[in-house]
């Protein structure tokens, strides 16, 4: 069977902020096609309306992955409000999904809200999102926020490159209030579906959504869990090689077990 991952970021954010991580991933699984899907309102659709529900943003993606000759089952990473969509994806249409990783996530109903939403830094972010109108400073406390590994220069280059993107595809603030309120308003199950195995890969260091909320869903659905000792909440840029070997050998397990049924151990990373 063919490897297609589908890649989603999180909210007011498009495709081309995985940064080089695409490429990591299709280096450590050769065998692989990556694919990063922008959410309609966001980066290469900036110019469309941002559905306001969650529903209403996985119907969009599976159009989207349908348009560009990508066939299910596919393989998933999310990240922040990609893991919603992704979670939604995998209930309501599990034949489409062969596996999900979801990083540093949350969802209502499992852990409190003080937890999933660290307030100040929250509050901070969505204000540099929404109406900061000039994108470099927005772009550099969003990293401040995010990523906790970072050298400076390295940084600054990343916010020079994502101010770019913010001028060649900007997210309109009614956009961002769509995504937010989409964010808002989702409900995760209690259950996942039993045939999709799922990966919780979390930053010790997030400064956004407390830890905790991944061992809590780790347990509640039986999932596996890794756990990155320093890292903040954008892993996939503030630790890339790290979550690009965590999947690979994650995947690799999977495909040796077979013929077993899916659900894994919980094991943090070393």
């Amino acid at each position: 069977m063919s490897e297609t991952w589908i890649l989603l970021r999180g909210l007011v954010r498009q495709s081309r902020h995985w940064d080089d991580f695409p490429t990591m991933l299709a280096e450590a699984r050769p065998q692989a096609r990556v694919h990063a899907l922008d959410l309609p309102g966001n980066g290469s659709l900036y110019r469309e309306p941002s559905p306001d529900t969650v529903e209403g943003m996985v119907d969009a993606l599976r159009g989207q992955a349908a348009a560009q000759g990508l066939e299910p089952p596919y393989h998933l990473m999310a990240l922040s409000l990609g893991g919603m969509m992704a979670v939604n994806w995998l209930s309501r249409y599990p034949e489409d999904i062969a596996a999900a990783v979801l990083i540093n996530t949350s969802a209502a109903g499992f852990n409190p809200f003080w937890q999933r939403l660290r307030a100040t830094n929250y509050l901070a972010l969505l204000r540099h999102l929404a109406f900061t109108r000039n994108p470099l400073p927005r772009e550099e406390a969003i990293l401040r926020l995010t990523c906790n590994l970072l050298a400076a220069d390295e940084e600054r280059a990343i916010a020079l490159r994502w101010a770019a993107l913010a001028h060649e595809a900007p997210t309109s603030r009614s956009n961002a209030l769509r995504q937010l309120r989409a964010a808002i308003r989702f409900r995760a199950p209690a259950q996942l579906p039993a045939s999709v195995p799922v990966l919780l890969a979390s930053g010790a260091g997030d400064r956004l959504v407390h830890p905790a909320c991944s061992v809590t869903l780790s347990g509640a659905w039986r999932c596996a869990l890794r756990v990155h000792p320093h890292a903040g909440h954008d892993l996939a840029l503030d630790a890339p090689r790290w979550l690009a070997a965590t999947v690979t050998d994650w995947v690799e397990h999977l495909n040796s077990q077979v013929s077993l049924a899916p659900g894994c151990a919980t094991v943090p990373a070393s």
